[in-house]
């Protein structure tokens, strides 16, 4: 005797890799900009809008010839909320660039069961993209870039000079 499938089972959720291709393209158009800023440095700090607004720290964790990972954390805003972090992993062949790593989970998989005790939905990886891609779009329309203030020598007292 068979046991009947259930709908559930039927309807598993299927990556939409077309969709998940073409934000991860979007995404690598965006971070190229972004790393044309970064140049040979190894982290970058952008202020974002007015004064106080916050900032991103853009910080390079690996480079290889064919692959680079950043490091994508925004200044906490609040003691109650957790900064946000991603970790983006940068294909250079393929042209694309996907997130592989959100803060506090270690890695972002492809797709969930669900429901699931996490409470993690099916599409999460395609979803996290789409905030990268929002964020990015963000950053490049507000960010500032921040340089280094070096504190200015004191001026040398007319006593001084005269000696």
């Amino acid at each position: 005797m068979t046991q009947a499938r259930s709908p559930r089972a039927l309807r598993r959720y299927r990556v939409n890799l077309r969709e998940l291709m073409t934000q991860c393209e979007t995404n690598y158009a965006y971070l190229t900009r972004i790393q044309a800023l970064l140049g040979d440095d190894d982290s970058l700090s952008l202020a974002l809008g007015e004064p106080g607004a916050g900032r991103v720290v853009i910080r390079v964790l690996e480079r290889s010839p064919y692959t680079t990972l950043l490091a994508l954390e925004q200044d906490r805003q609040h003691a109650l909320m957790p900064s946000a972090r991603l970790d983006v992993r940068l294909y250079h062949d393929a042209r694309s660039a996907e997130v592989v790593a959100v803060a506090p989970y270690r890695q972002v998989p492809a797709r969930h069961d669900y429901p699931n005790s996490a409470m993690h939905q099916r599409d999460e990886k395609l979803q996290w993209n789409r905030f990268l891609s929002d964020w990015l779009r963000h950053v490049l329309a507000q960010g500032a870039l921040q340089r280094p203030v070096w504190p200015q020598p004191p001026a040398a007292s007319a006593a001084g000079r005269e000696s």
